[in-house]
């Protein structure tokens, strides 16, 4: 089997209000679907990421630089594929992030059609380890009443969802830990709360939420502190404040990971196989997170993560959005997973097992 040609549509859905979390903000939700031609007519397909002002960049790495790379290979050979891919991220003056993501599209499709191949869905293909997760939302976003962040806790209810990640850092901590208040309020104490700062406190600003706080059932709490020295903030926080510390979606490769896992700023590695170069170098980080004792989770992306997560012992929970702000995961899949009492069930067809609707990518396709 050779790879003949690859495909690439990007999607952008307008979002019908601007989502705000700690220092950005949101009015779009777009994606990649990239698609994978075998001479024996097997067809890889997948969609990653949720880059706007990039999509078209790295829809042209894909097809310009990475697709010339692979075309003729074994699409069986993902390791080989994998490394093929990698010098053009050898460049210094060029931003290899979007390098990166493209391999990270390439891969997914890859490993999708390895699945199909081999008749299974992909958790199992990686060895399986369960074959249902427990499900949260990402939410909580700037800009709601006390009414709207409780009528957005009984939606997640309503939607079968367990938990919320809840934004925070964008405003002081005192301000933030009431509204998270009142989010567990309205939700109640079975409902799993994380805290994700984005990077917006100062290490003295995340362990004063923290303190705030207390007795609320703050099961994590996620990038609390600023880019520029987290890692030793982030050690701060978790060591001062007792509270486990999620990071690792800024990271774009398994070095990155293994410095925060090295230097104790992690209990639990939330790396993004869709920015950090695919399941291939997830699986490679989540292999290096197990030696170390630390969970994996995976940034959003419930489409990748949940085949990765289910793969492994130490895997958590999967992520979605409220369709306001996720269209695509709603509307794009036309066999989307059951979600109910908490639980995400794990497609059960070969490779990623999705089905994507036609007419919703014709619907919203970006073409230039």
């Amino acid at each position: 089997m050779k790879i003949e040609r690859l495909e690439v549509i990007p999607i952008k859905v307008p979002l019908g209000t601007t989502f705000q979390g700690s220092k950005y903000a949101m009015s779009s939700r777009a994606t990649l679907i990239t698609r994978i031609y075998t001479d024996s007519g097997v067809v890889g397909e997948s969609y990653n990421g949720d880059e706007d002002h990039t999509q078209l960049q790295i829809a042209r790495i894909i097809l310009d630089e990475l697709g010339p790379l692979i075309k003729g290979l074994d699409p069986l050979l993902v390791e080989r594929c994998w490394e093929t891919m990698l010098p053009p991220t050898f460049d210094i003056l060029r931003d290899r992030r979007l390098v990166m993501m493209g391999i990270a599209a390439i891969d997914s499709a890859l490993w999708d059609l390895c699945g199909k191949v081999a008749g299974l869905p992909l958790y199992r293909l990686w060895g399986g380890f369960r074959d249902e997760l427990p499900v949260i939302a990402i939410g909580g976003y700037y800009g709601r009443s006390d009414a709207e962040l409780a009528k957005e806790a009984e939606d997640y209810r309503r939607l079968g969802i367990g938990g919320c990640k809840f934004k925070v850092g964008g405003a002081t901590p005192e301000e933030d830990a009431r509204r998270f208040a009142v989010m567990r309020k309205a939700a109640g104490d079975d409902f799993v709360m994380m805290a994700d700062a984005n990077q917006g406190y100062t290490v003295e600003e995340a362990i004063e939420f923290v303190r705030r706080v207390e007795g609320l059932g703050l099961r994590w709490f996620e990038e609390p502190v600023r880019w520029y020295n987290d890692g030793r903030g982030m050690r701060d926080v978790r060591l001062k404040s007792g509270i486990p510390v999620a990071a690792g979606q800024s990271e774009m490769s398994r070095k990155g990971i293994a410095e925060l896992i090295l230097n104790g700023s992690i209990d639990i590695c939330n790396f993004d196989a869709s920015w950090g170069g695919g399941p291939t170098e997830w699986r490679r980080v989540a292999g290096l997170a197990a030696t170390m004792g630390v969970q994996m989770a995976h940034h959003e992306e419930a489409q990748i993560a949940a085949h990765l997560l289910a793969s492994v012992s130490h895997g958590t929970y999967v992520e979605v959005f409220h369709p306001e702000r996720d269209p695509v995961f709603w509307n794009l899949i036309a066999n989307r997973p059951t979600i109910a009492n908490g639980i995400y069930e794990v497609p059960q067809g070969p490779g990623f097992g999705l089905e994507l609707d036609p007419s919703y990518i014709e619907r919203y396709r970006v073409d230039s």
